[in-house]
């Protein structure tokens, strides 16, 4: 069934019953967004779809408003459009969230945890657009930022705890240099420090994060344990066994040479110095005389030298001086074998206790130096001992070599020297500076050959500019000239004085070859620049010369394929030349788009009666849909009739709204119209509307000698304007409208082959002569009239299915309750319907039901072409077989009024009315 459709206002005629006139029923969905359906403006629609987006509505119920709105009010629909994107973007957020979220707490929840995967979780995170900000993101980045920072503590604590056990070991190797009772006094103290370092570093290897730390750190940790538990383990039995030996005249005396001097002295007994001193002057000399009597001037100057040479010496060893130290020491013997037996024993003490200081400081010095040498003899040693595979190559062995006998110097000079180690030194980098000697005689046969090939490189080229100096192929000159300076580019390494010999001769060379290049290239810019001036002459041009820019460009490109130049100067080149040519065209396209959008009079007048036909399909009224698509195509007639029409239509369309605003709601009744009156109203069976008066016809304008005559303006392509007598809408259509075959109303022919084509009229006698349309429109005016007039067309065909769907609910509104007044008129059932078919109706509906309706529903399926219920199909095939012996019998494209009148004649149920209005929707189109 079709739905109720208010009565068409197309119609003046009276109806018989006046339907009251309908209420606006208020929208389902303006009690949930607060009346914005029922608005009587945009603005006000979209402040209260505002209003109800402030209460925070669900996505379901925005759904369903903005499918609605969407085809109302595009404006208000935009905010609602608005907040579901919002919606869908945070869902997505959201899964971007949860993705990165397990991926932060995977990180947290592994044993160890890389800190750079920490930091590219983060990084990666934000650029995968993840809402870092919110929870639980933000959560997880302050944890996976704490967990980075409690493993960058603890790897900074084990640097620490390194310094710390190495100023332990220095510590503990300084008291080694002091009085044992020195180190006896710090025993404890060290003891606790020493404690203390261990339970330190047992609290870093114990940290639940101590697996994440980097790999180069246990092993930092695990070597200065070592270390320090190494010194502490022999530091703490020395000072007991020297504790032992000062309480025990027969205890042995500790390993610390300084402490076991100062026993010695304790007990009374000479130092191991004097000892051994004392030993070889006994055995190198005789036995002492007696002393004579010494001046005391002579022993006051004997002591004086002496306690400067050691406070020389103290001075030196305090300061850690190596060699200086050695000098000291050298200087107080010497002072001591002068002045040695005119000083007291007190100060032979000071001067045997400064020299085994001296003498300790010099060994540690020798024996550092000693490690250093070591080490590069073992280095010099690996250099030819290296994995297969990893050889040095020629160079790198030789700046090896050079750093390491580098490095020999630098231990030299904090040293003494070490002839032994030196030896193996030496015969190791011997040994691998013969890789370097052969690399070096490599170097040398490439460099002699290299040099030839280039002296060959710069004959040819001379050859070959003596050769090609009268050539014209600048092209092929330039590509030979690229061709040598590539080959003279990889021509092989030669030694800098040798390439400071060759390339002045190559340059020499080069510059002669490509001298006639360089003067065909001069010659070439200057007939470019003229090129380029007579281009910005045209440009500057008040009329662009097409002819002459397009023979100047031909000139141009023939001038650049002709003599070559560098890529970038000749782009620079062309750009110059293409400037002044492009604006020049430019001017002359923006001077056409202005004349373009420049309207006309007439495109004027059309664009005002376009926006009039826009106005009235907004209204609905299809009177005066009408009027404005006649005053539309009085504009596209003439200027001054369509200014007339135009006026006339508004001035119509004005006095018609009023008289709808002061009219009564109920419509007067209608009465029949004769079959003649329902013909003419009707147009062409697809409106239901009588259409209005025709406006008065224009005059035809004066003949024009051209006439501008767009596509969709050829008589018989308009859809709404029947084709134009004598003239075919289609090729192969007959002059007089009728199909059939061509040749039909040609008529007998002459004797000749041809025919006699005299009477004919000439080729195009029997066509009309084209109307006069006036100037070609505008762009903007055609497609703002086109497009109108599509909108009228589909507005009216709307509007005659309203009509139509309104009046077959009354033709079955009128059957159900059998009464013969509710039918519609024949205007309004169409052209397919005349005056005796509804009196026919009408009669059927006024009798009592009788008579059975299958039979004329078979029918009437049939002409219209319908489907039948599957269980009336077997009746339908039987009848189309009764209906092929009835040869004589009207089909049921001809009958189907009176069938149509058989139906109303019978009882009426929802099954047949079903039936009746699916054919009726198609026969009353017809």
């Amino acid at each position: 069934m079709f739905p109720f459709f208010s009565r068409s206002k197309m119609s003046d005629a009276p109806e018989v019953n006046p339907a009251p006139a309908k209420t606006h029923e208020p929208h389902p969905l303006d009690a949930l967004t607060g009346g914005a359906f029922s608005a009587a403006t945009s603005g006000e629609r979209a402040s209260r779809i505002r209003d109800w987006l402030a209460t925070h509505p669900a996505s379901e119920q925005l759904q369903e408003v903005f499918k609605e709105l969407s085809g109302r009010d595009k404006g208000a629909a935009r905010a609602v459009r608005e907040r579901l994107d919002e919606i869908r973007r945070a869902k997505g957020q959201e899964a971007i969230a949860a993705e990165w979220a397990d991926k932060a707490q995977a990180l947290l929840a592994a044993p160890k945890l890389n800190i750079a995967d920490a930091l590219a979780w983060q990084r990666d995170a934000a650029k995968a657009g993840a809402p870092l900000s919110r929870e639980p993101l933000s959560l997880l980045k302050v944890q996976l930022a704490d967990r980075v920072k409690v493993i960058e503590d603890l790897q900074h604590r084990v640097q620490v705890q390194r310094e710390a056990a190495v100023l332990l070991a220095q510590r503990i190797e300084v008291l080694s240099t002091k009085p044992w009772r020195d180190a006896h006094a710090a025993l404890e103290l060290l003891r606790a420090d020493v404690a203390r370092w261990q339970e330190q570093a047992q609290e870093l290897t114990g940290d639940a994060s101590w697996a994440s730390v980097e790999a180069r750190f246990p092993p930092l940790l695990d070597a200065s344990r070592t270390q320090l538990l190494v010194v502490w383990e022999a530091f703490q039995p020395a000072v007991a066994q020297a504790a032992a030996a000062a309480e025990d005249v027969s205890a042995p005396l500790p390993p610390v040479p300084v402490w076991a001097d100062e026993l010695r002295a304790a007990r009374g007994l000479p130092t191991e110095a004097a000892a051994a001193a004392a030993a070889s002057a006994a055995a190198s000399k005789p036995a002492r005389v007696a002393k004579p009597k010494v001046a005391p001037e002579v022993i006051e100057k004997a002591h004086q030298l002496v306690r400067d040479a050691l406070a020389t010496l103290e001075k030196e060893t305090a300061e850690g001086h190596g060699k200086a130290s050695a000098g000291a020491a050298a200087a107080l013997r010497a002072v001591l074998k002068v002045h040695g037996k005119h000083i007291d024993n007190a100060l032979e003490q000071q001067v045997h206790t400064a020299l085994v200081a001296a003498g300790e400081l010099e060994g540690w010095q020798r024996w550092s130096a000693d490690q250093v040498r070591e080490d590069l003899v073992a280095k010099a040693e690996a250099l030819l001992n290296r994995p297969e595979g990893q050889a040095l190559g020629g160079r790198k062995m030789q700046e090896t070599l050079r750093n390491l006998r580098d490095q020999w110097k630098q231990a030299d000079q904090g040293g003494a020297p070490n002839h032994a180690l030196w030896k193996k030194f030496d015969e190791a980098c011997n040994a691998a500076h013969k890789v370097v000697e052969a690399w070096l005689d490599k170097i040398r046969t490439e460099a002699a050959e290299h040099k030839a090939q280039r002296l060959a490189l710069i004959e040819e080229v001379k050859a070959w500019a003596q050769e090609h100096a009268a050539s014209g192929d600048w092209k092929a000159i330039n590509r030979s000239l690229y061709q040598f300076g590539d080959r003279w580019r990889e021509g092989g390494h030669v030694g800098e004085k040798i390439f400071a010999e060759l390339q002045p001769l190559w340059k020499q060379a080069i510059a002669l070859a490509a001298a006639p290049l360089e003067a065909a290239q001069k010659e070439s810019l200057a007939r470019r620049h003229a090129m380029i001036d007579e281009a910005t002459a045209l440009g500057a041009a008040p009329a662009l010369r097409i002819d002459a820019v397009k023979a100047l460009q031909q000139r141009w490109q023939a001038e650049a394929q002709t003599v070559p130049l560098d890529r970038k100067h000749e782009q620079k080149l062309w750009d110059a030349f293409r400037k002044p040519i492009d604006e020049a065209f430019n001017r002359k396209s923006a001077d056409r788009d202005r004349a373009v959008t420049e309207l006309s009079a007439r495109d004027r007048v059309v664009l005002d009666a376009s926006k009039a036909l826009e106005a009235a399909n907004a209204t609905g009224d299809a009177q005066q849909i009408r009027a404005a698509m006649q005053a539309l195509e009085a504009a596209l007639r003439g200027q001054a009739q369509a200014a007339e029409a135009v006026a006339t239509a508004n001035k119509d369309a004005q006095s018609h709204a009023e008289a709808q605003a002061n009219a009564a709601p109920a419509a007067p009744a209608a009465t029949e119209i004769g079959a003649e009156a329902s013909a003419e109203a009707a147009e062409g069976g697809d409106t239901a509307a009588a259409a209005p008066a025709p406006a008065p016809a224009a005059p035809k304008p004066a003949a024009r000698p051209v006439v501008a005559v767009r596509g969709d303006d050829r008589p018989g392509m308009k859809k709404d304007a029947p084709v134009a007598p004598g003239r075919g809408a289609r090729p192969g259509d007959r002059r007089d409208g009728r199909p059939g075959d061509r040749d039909g109303a040609r008529g007998p022919r002459s004797d000749g082959r041809m025919g006699d084509r005299a009477d004919r009229g000439g080729r195009f006698g029997d066509r009309p002569a084209f109307e006069d349309r006036g100037p070609r429109l505008g762009d903007t005016a055609f497609r703002a009239q086109r497009e109108a007039m599509e909108h009228a067309q589909l507005a009216l065909k709307k509007l005659a299915a309203q009509a139509h769907g309104e009046a077959l609910t009354q033709l079955l509104t009128a059957w159900e309750k059998r009464d013969a007044a509710l039918v519609p008129g024949t205007q309004d059932l169409g052209s397919g319907v005349t005056a005796s078919v509804r009196s026919a109706w009408t009669q059927a509906l006024s009798a009592a039901p009788k008579g059975d309706a299958a039979e004329a529903l078979l029918r009437l399926e049939m002409a219209a072409e319908a489907p039948t219920p599957a269980e009336h199909i077997a009746a339908r095939r039987m009848l189309q077989l009764q209906l092929l012996t009835r040869r004589n019998d009207p089909a049921p494209t001809q009958t189907w009024g009176q069938d149509v009148a058989r139906v109303l004649a019978s009882n009426s149920d929802a099954a047949n009315a079903r039936r009746l209005q699916n054919v009726l929707k198609t026969l009353l189109r017809k």
